[in-house]
């Protein structure tokens, strides 16, 4: 069995009692407390997330825009430096490759952030298609990436900067960022996968485990505590951010997961899987992403089938009780005859069939 990847964090959050899991290849913390209790931390306060298993992927040349253009499904050209976008690689069946951030740096320069089990798959996607003056550099190992998010967030890092940070809004970053404690300087972005205020941070990673502790110390006053994968992942379903391999995957599309605001079929370049998602966003899928609450009592986990009576109408990507709400809710792929809020649908769970209805997302907004 080959030996699972660790962060440069690991040491960090082994010190701060976290119980690790394998996720994806991956040595991570799923809890340091409870789920719940990350999970409050965050909504109310401000929590502190190593996230440097994911990967980053460096595009540059004179040629990198066209390129993107034909690969990315939203419009990079509106992009210009120091602004960021989120948008999705497809095939050509309008499949999902995957679902990224991309980060213009420079004028033909952009970083990629990419998920974590597709890193591999990606860098030789993007490599196979590359075309004219574009170099493409996987630089995954050369960066440490914190998320710190919640309504707290602002106050915490803006102890450790002399950067104005409110000056840096959702969608903007910037480079170069001086931070307190910490060797290397940092790229600061508004953005975040928790549906709260907060930043993700881009640094070498040799400066890691300093910023990590900086953050934690910084954030005592604010009630900040270390997050596992656990209250991620309720924080980010609950906000109804997809997750690869669950909402998007080579079976959904984007426009059937209920992306298409990052999906541009108007832009000139035609984009990999431009055909298939013009169609699907001209006349509708014939299936959507869809909100559930449970009706029986029963959690609707991830696979469940759904039904109408005894036809099978399609199955559930995500379900959990909400941390948030206390309900049983879930998200899941139905036939668009059945997507109507208020439908009544029943989920398979285990033996039983248990009564549920359509509901609207996102589950919680801030």
């Amino acid at each position: 069995m080959s030996e699972l990847k660790r962060t440069p964090l690991f040491e960090e959050y082994k010190k701060a009692g976290a119980k690790t899991i394998d996720f994806g290849g991956w040595d991570l913390p799923v809890q340091f407390s409870s789920i719940k209790e990350e999970h409050e931390a965050t909504r109310t306060n401000v929590g502190l997330f190593d996230v440097s298993h994911m990967g980053e992927v460096l595009v540059e040349g004179n040629d990198s825009l066209d390129y993107l253009q034909k690969l990315l499904t939203n419009d990079v050209s509106k992009l210009e430096p120091a602004k960021a976008q989120y948008t999705i690689m497809c095939y050509e069946d309008g499949g999902t490759v995957d679902d990224l951030i991309v980060y213009q740096l420079e004028a033909s320069k952009y970083l990629l952030v990419v998920n974590a089990a597709n890193r591999e798959k990606d860098v030789d996607w993007l490599k196979s298609h590359k075309q004219g003056d574009v170099e493409i550099t996987d630089v995954s190992d050369d960066y440490v990436q914190l998320a710190l998010q919640g309504p707290k967030a602002e106050e915490t890092l803006q102890t450790l900067t002399d950067e104005d940070l409110s000056a840096i809004r959702f969608f903007k970053f910037k480079a170069d960022v001086q931070i307190k404690g910490v060797t290397a300087k940092a790229l600061v972005s508004r953005t975040g996968y928790t549906g709260e205020d907060g930043f993700e941070i881009y640094l070498d990673a040799s400066s890691g485990p300093e910023l990590w502790q900086a953050l934690l110390t910084a954030g005592e006053p604010f009630g900040i505590q270390p997050i596992g994968l656990g209250a991620r992942d309720t924080l980010r379903f609950e906000a109804n951010l997809a997750l690869y391999g669950q909402e998007l995957s080579p079976d959904i599309t984007p426009i059937e997961a209920g992306l298409s605001f990052a999906v541009r079929v108007n832009k000139e370049i035609d984009f990999i899987g431009k055909k298939v998602l013009k169609k699907q966003k001209e006349e509708g899928p014939s299936r959507k992403l869809v909100g559930i609450e449970m009706i029986d009592k029963g959690i609707p986990r991830t696979h469940y089938e759904v039904f109408d009576g005894e036809e099978p109408i399609g199955f559930v990507t995500t379900g959990t009780q909400s941390p948030t709400l206390g309900k049983n809710v879930g998200l899941a792929l139905l036939e668009t005859a059945y997507t109507e809020e208020g439908t009544e649908v029943s989920v398979q769970v285990r033996k039983r069939r248990l009564k549920a209805k359509v509901v609207s997302t996102p589950f919680y907004k801030r």
